[in-house]
């Protein structure tokens, strides 16, 4: 998949008055397009690696007394 880029010129700010109207938005998107729409922005915040990369596992050997 390739890296999502944000065109900040499309960027719009608003007040927590109107999310009514944005909620409808989402409300009207399937669930595949909402989940698409949160994975790319998780992309942008985060970046491709985070995405990708893996949790290190560690392995502790502990003496039981």
């Amino acid at each position: 998949m390739k890296m999502p880029s944000l065109d900040k010129t499309v960027v719009e700010v608003g007040s927590l008055d109107d999310s009514a109207e944005r909620r409808a938005y989402w409300h009207s998107r399937t669930p595949a397009e909402r989940l698409v729409a949160m994975e790319q922005l998780r992309r942008i915040n985060y970046g491709e690696h985070a995405a990708t990369a893996r949790l290190q596992r560690v392995f502790e050997v502990a003496d039981l007394e």
